[in-house]
This record gives structure tokens, sequence and C-alpha cells, in this order.
């Protein structure tokens, strides 16, 4: 709430300033006050940085334009010859930028169920990439264990935090090296800026990373950088809302006799519940389930009126997807391919009540 938005020493304006300006006045030729250039540093950018910082308990934040830009950040850490070890459900972005982009420039990605102890085995790997709760399985990673594995290896942990956000779970806490974010989702959480966002403790790595954030320039510009921090705000009160109403529609969608099967870590029966309690304060708004079928879950999808059919994930309103044809269609024809029948929804903060009358009727129509 207070963190990096202390009040304007100037006007004593309670809400920080935007700072649109690209440049800033230099008193002398190579002697700015602090700020010379907006791609290097912005004020604006800055506060948001020292905020999302304090909410992951890490020593420092970069903010980026997307949450893909601050994955291309991390793993310019890596060189070609590497191994990166990722859990074999994640975001369908990240696949194809581990698997497509970096193995043409000689990165050797190496996909695992990073949920079976049985793969912690990381000796030669270079880094460690989690998501947890994965995307979109909702499958629960044991931080701290695979910290420790990945620690004896000598290998960087880095966690995307998306799905959980810092309120639900804080990996730096749990051993982890690096977080990121797609701040789009549910740091932002009003489906109206794209961001992203890496933060950690280590001060040479957050040297590296800063000089390629700003040698690059995939920086968010500073109205972006205001929105997610005035959505920040917030994030307590709509993680316990869209957490709240998600654990009642899961426990509900897990009776309902047209739903094969529900995908949800606050549900007992997930098989990482029991790692979902340890390391989650609650169980986040995100769940999938499967339909009988592709043309069932086309039905679905199509007869919801609260629920909005969309990409992305986060915001205060509902939406949904089909992952196998949406977000993660670039998995098709690979061993991680999802299937078709699986549908995501985003649990916003409308109703109970009124989001489960929308699933009934849509359920109907099955």
């Amino acid at each position: 709430m207070h963190a990096g938005q202390e009040p304007d020493p100037e006007t004593g304006a309670v809400i920080p300033p935007i700072h649109l300006s690209s440049t800033f006045q230099q008193p002398a030729p190579g002697e700015p006050r602090r700020y010379e250039y907006s791609r290097t540093q912005n004020p604006t950018r800055e506060a948001l940085e020292a905020q999302i910082a304090a909410l992951e308990g890490a020593r420092w934040g970069l903010a980026f334009a997307s949450g893909m830009a601050a994955v291309d950040a991390v793993a310019h850490l890596l060189r070609p010859g590497d191994r990166v070890v990722l859990m074999n459900d994640v975001y369908g972005g990240t696949y194809r930028y581990f698997a497509r982009v970096l193995a043409d420039w000689g990165v050797t990605p190496d996909f695992r169920d990073l949920t079976d102890p049985e793969t912690w085995a990381f000796a030669g790997a270079r880094m460690v990439w989690v998501e947890t709760p994965t995307n979109p399985f909702l499958r629960v990673v044991d931080l701290a264990a695979v910290a420790e594995a990945a620690r004896k290896a000598g290998a960087l942990l880095v966690v995307d935090n998306t799905f959980a956000s810092p309120y639900l779970t804080r990996p730096l806490e749990l051993g982890a090296d690096l977080v990121v974010h797609s701040a789009t989702k549910y740091l932002g959480g009003h489906s109206d800026l794209v961001l992203g966002v890496v933060l950690g403790r280590d001060e040479a790595l957050r040297e590296r990373l800063a000089f390629y954030q700003n040698s690059v320039g995939a920086v968010p510009g500073p109205f972006e950088a205001w929105l997610c921090s005035r959505g920040l705000k917030t994030l307590a009160l709509r993680m316990e809302r869209h957490s709240e109403t998600a654990q009642a529609l899961a426990a509900w969608l897990a009776a309902h006799p047209r739903v094969r099967r529900v995908h949800y870590p606050g549900l007992p029966t997930h098989p990482n519940h029991a790692v979902a309690a340890r390391q989650m304060r609650r169980f986040g708004g995100m769940l999938s389930i499967e339909l009988e079928s592709k043309e069932a879950a086309v039905r679905f999808v199509k007869a919801l009126r609260l629920f909005t059919l969309a990409e992305s994930l986060g915001g205060v309103e509902s939406l949904v997807s089909i992952p196998g044809l949406m977000t993660h269609a670039s998995l098709k024809g690979t061993p991680f391919e999802v299937p078709e029948r699986l549908v995501r929804l985003s649990v916003g903060v409308e109703d109970l009540e009124d989001l489960r009358r929308d699933l009934e009727a849509a359920l109907e129509r099955v």
C-alpha cells in the first residue's frame, strides 16, 4: 500500500504523479540530477518496482514491457550450450519461447513433471524454471524441495508466480533465486495493461538484468506502470474474493454430472493439495474443468454470459478460455498438447451465485 508510494514532496499529493517525460534536464553535461532518460530510469516505473519488491519480499524489482519480455530478460542469463529444466505444464508462450526461440540459440530445454520428486536431479542444468500453480492444469510444485535440489546442483531457480501472486505465495522465501510475473494478470488486476516484472535478492543478478533492461529497452511506459501500481493496492482484497469464489465453484463443479474432472489445488482430491496448503495462503482464482469433448467445451464457452470468452486471466471480471485452441495452441502436436475438452476459468469478483447460475445454464447446453 505504501512502499514506493510516498506523497509528492512538492505538492503533498497522496497519489504520486505520473512522470510522462522521456528525458530529464541536466544541470551540467553528463551530470543528471538523478534521471536522464526514461528507458534507463523513470520515477513512476521505479515506484512500481519498489512496490512489487516489497510485496514479494525481494530486495529489488525490474519492470518490463510484458510478461514475456521479463521471461526473455531472465533467459538471457543463459548461454549457448546451457540446459534449462522446465515444468512440463507451462504457459504456451513460455513453452514456445524455450522450445523454439532459445533452442535455436543453442539452449537445451528439458521439460519434466516437477511435481514428481523423481525428476529433481538437476546436475548439469544451469537453470530450473517452475510455474506453480501451473497453466492450465493447476499443478503445484513443492518450491522448498525443488529449491534445495537446484541449489545442490548449482542451478538458478526461477519461479513464475503469476497464478498465485505474492499475496498467496512468496517463492523467494522458499528458496527461489528469481521470481517473474506477467503483471498483466493479478498484479494489475483490471485487464487494462500489459507489463512484466522480475524480482530477486541477489545484487549481482540485478546488475546483469538491469543492464539488459536498459540495453534492450523492453520497458513499460509510465502510464502502464502507474496503472499497475494502482491495481496492486487492492491485490489482497481481490485475491481473497477470487480465492473464496473459486473454491466454492470448484467444489460445486466437482459434483456436477456433466463435468468429468476439476483441476483446482483447493480441492482435497487434488494430487498436490497438501503441498498447496503448505505453501499457499489460499488457493487462488484459477481452475480448469474437463468436459466430454472438444465440441462440448466449445458449446459450453459459447453459452456463458458472465464469463467472457477471451485470453488472459486475473482481472476483476471472469474470463473463460479453451487453452488447447487459444493460449496453448503452440503445444499442439507436442507431447504436452492440452486436450481441447479442457476449459480454463479465471474467476472474477462478481457475485458467487451469479457466476454459479451462469455456469449451470451453460452446462445445460453441453
